[in-house]
């Protein structure tokens, strides 16, 4: 918990403190929101393949030398003495965090028992809220005051406390797996895992592209001032800690359904930030309800890829992470081009919205497969998705005694 609290400061710390980085420099807020996507494009690299090569090492082995990678990546960016320095070493730092997320995850499960494999999930997680509650703001303040470069070394001495804590108590286990790695990848070929992967890219993407950029546009368009955004960040954060149960809640319900209709929403209010962002009362309340509803969406998008990828279940925790991150990556151009092409900071809002509306809309075509499926199965829990000979074919699959045909 404590490593993925450190991760996840990391990655959303930055928000926080682009103005500082940018002036300290010398580059333009547009090119420090690309520190995101080079983060962003390490899990994306990094994630699968790491997660599959490493498939055959020990856990505890596998974990250090994760977080000692970490534990670099960050301490170089604290030292970097330009932006291309920088740039590489968010890289490298976020090389590792999909494998880290999925290795910590299973080795967890793998310690607790069989009924308490949830709240031990929950446990693991609940350091990406404290990331976000805590960390961010607080690695905020610390840019303000003592410097962006004292955030980063921050970072990495939480990093180290973890460290510390896993080799005095993880305990020594086997490999993963024992067969062929490359197996594992045959997971990507299922075109439901697919459509699970761009329903969490494509979701997350407005979003992420008004968060990469939030701190400009608070104190930009909001009028707060810099010293506010950290106080802000905080309440970003406890909005996420209240979108991540309800999300939960929701999707155990209702996967799908409530994934459309919490996407939607979320669309809904980007869409309303851009007509009352100018108000700092009305900011604020905006800022909460972007936390609540950019992680309630979250729970169910890591369910349908698990659901999705079960052959593979530790592949598949950092498929999703990557899936997050080819927004991110792209989020962090893209703001870049906005604020560039003359339309103005405040235009980010309305982007962001028109992106998630193409989230919608991938989560309503998977709605509708699902229930095609289920309806070609004949109601039963058993026959609930189309076998994958068809998925990627218009041929209506039928029911024989001698099984599937078309």
């Amino acid at each position: 918990m404590l490593m993925v609290f450190g991760l996840t400061t990391g990655e959303f710390v930055i928000a926080g403190i682009l103005p500082d980085v940018a002036a300290d420099l010398s580059v333009s807020v547009a090119a420090t929101g690309l520190l995101v996507t080079a983060y962003a494009v390490g899990m994306i690299v990094g994630g699968p393949s790491i997660t599959v090569l490493t498939a055959r090492v020990a856990r505890k082995p596998l974990i250090v030398a994760l977080i000692a990678v970490s534990v670099i990546g960050n301490l170089g960016s604290a030292i970097a003495p330009n932006y291309p320095v920088l740039l590489a070493s968010r890289f490298a730092a976020g090389s590792v965090v999909a494998t880290f997320f999925a290795v910590a995850i299973a080795t967890a499960i793998s310690m607790s028992p069989p009924d308490k494999h949830a709240s031990t999930v929950a446990k693991v997680a609940l350091g990406m809220n404290l990331g976000i509650v805590l960390g961010t703001p607080i690695g905020t303040v610390i840019g303000h005051n003592v410097g962006w470069r004292a955030t980063f070394l921050t970072v990495a001495a939480v990093s180290v406390a973890a460290l510390l804590l896993v080799l005095r108590f993880v305990p020594d286990q086997p490999a993963a797996t024992s067969g062929p790695v490359l197996s594992e990848l045959r997971v990507f070929g299922d075109r439901r895992v697919q459509w699970a992967l761009a329903l969490t890219a494509l979701g997350n993407l407005g979003v992420i592209t008004v968060f990469t950029y939030i701190a400009p546009l608070l104190t930009g368009v909001s009028g707060f001032t810099a010293d506010a955004v950290a106080v802000l960040l905080l309440v970003y954060g406890v909005g996420a800690v209240a979108g991540n149960f309800l999300g939960g809640w929701l999707a155990d319900k209702a996967l799908m359904p409530s994934l459309i209709g919490l996407l939607a929403a979320l669309a809904g209010v980007l869409a309303l930030f851009w007509l009352v962002g100018d108000s700092k009362a009305t900011a604020t309340i905006m800022v909460f309800a972007t936390g609540v509803l950019a992680f309630a969406i979250i729970p169910g998008m890591q369910a349908r890829v698990l659901t999705t990828a079960r052959s593979a279940p530790t592949l598949a925790i950092a498929v999703n992470a990557s899936g997050f991150q080819l927004a991110a990556a792209f989020a962090g151009w893209l703001g870049g081009r906005v604020i560039d092409s003359g339309l103005g900071m405040r235009s980010l809002y309305l982007v962001g919205a028109a992106l998630t509306v193409t989230g919608v809309a991938v989560a309503v075509h998977i709605l509708r497969r699902d229930r095609a499926a289920l309806r070609y199965g004949e109601g039963t829990a058993r026959d609930r998705t189309v076998p994958s000979r068809f998925a990627s074919r218009r041929i209506r699959p039928v029911r024989s005694g001698r099984g599937w045909r078309p």
